[in-house]
């Protein structure tokens, strides 16, 4: 999918979009889903804030944008939990990328990119019941036939804990001719919830796919968790394009019992981001996941684009 600009230059990304407005903007947000955030104006300018902040630290920095859509947790099954009828919630699919739309419209001198967001069926740190590929590839193609006919350039799988989801969602992609990356989750051990080893899963869902996922992104993780599995000759290796990682060190059952936010060490955490950089020169596109926000992903922008 060489009509990724992101394949070839240095692109941002956004943060941890719901623990950013739940713990710093105090909204809530129920069953953790960021598309309940276009239920009222307020809130919708709170979104569109929050957007408008890394558009303008992409155009200050003289790089792209990956413009994420708040539909992580928005694929058909959340539809009663948000007391939503799957018709309403289709067509907040649709409004978080025509939101998206126009704001690259008004920030026409950086370069964007519209990627339709979808989350795990079921929770982001733990995989629960695992589906067949097939299974995954049919749940999944609901909300990804939204986002695209909504006008997605892409689609980001964020958060994969198993590797027969990832490979449906790879697959409805497919289907629909739209690129996709894969952004697995790792425990403290640099390995999938499932305890299957990234290198594996990456090579299990390039080989059940023909490589069809654009590349790969490591999310919802501290780089202490991942750094020392990445081994730079290794091919597997060679298709991490991203990293979004959590401003925490700590575990995710930890991250999950907490009830404040631990933002880290947003300077550590920016030097290891140019240091994974430097060492791994296709990871392109950066940003953050739980606990970071606008701070954070501008300290590793400037690290990472530091002389």
């Amino acid at each position: 999918m060489a009509s990724l600009p992101q394949l070839n230059r240095f692109f941002l990304t956004d943060a941890g979009l719901e623990t950013d407005i739940l713990f710093n903007k105090g909204i809530d947000l129920p069953h953790f889903s960021s598309v309940t955030l276009f239920a009222s104006d307020e809130s919708l300018d709170v979104l569109d804030a929050y957007y408008r902040g890394f558009l303008d630290l992409a155009r200050r920095m003289g790089t792209g944008l990956v413009l994420e859509s708040a539909t992580w947790r928005a694929s058909p099954d959340w539809a009663e939990p948000l007391g939503l009828s799957l018709a309403e919630l289709d067509r907040l699919n649709g409004s978080a990328i025509e939101l998206l739309r126009g704001l690259r419209a008004e920030y026409a001198d950086v370069p964007t990119v519209i990627s339709g967001c979808i989350g795990p069926r079921g929770d982001g740190y733990d995989p629960g019941r695992i589906m067949l590929p097939d299974e995954a590839q049919a749940y999944h193609a609901h909300q990804a036939g939204v986002l695209a006919a909504a006008g997605a350039d892409m689609l980001a799988a964020i958060t994969m804990t198993t590797i027969p989801e990832a490979v449906g969602i790879a697959n409805a992609a497919k289907a629909l001719g739209l690129p996709v990356a894969i952004s697995f989750t790792v425990e403290t051990d640099g390995r999938l919830p499932t305890g299957d080893a990234l290198g594996d899963a990456i090579a299990a869902v390039d080989a059940a796919t023909e490589d069809y996922p654009a590349y790969y992104m490591i999310n919802c993780a501290h780089p202490t968790h991942f750094d020392g599995i990445l081994d730079a000759d290794a091919a597997w290796t060679a298709r991490i394009g991203g990293v979004r990682a959590n401003a925490s060190c700590l575990s995710h059952a930890e991250l999950d019992a907490m009830t404040e936010l631990d933002i880290g060490d947003p300077a550590d955490l920016a030097a290891r981001h140019r240091a994974l950089i430097e060492r791994f020169p296709r990871i392109r596109v950066v940003g953050g996941c739980c606990g970071t926000d606008l701070r954070h992903v501008t300290a590793i922008a400037e690290a990472c684009l530091a002389p």
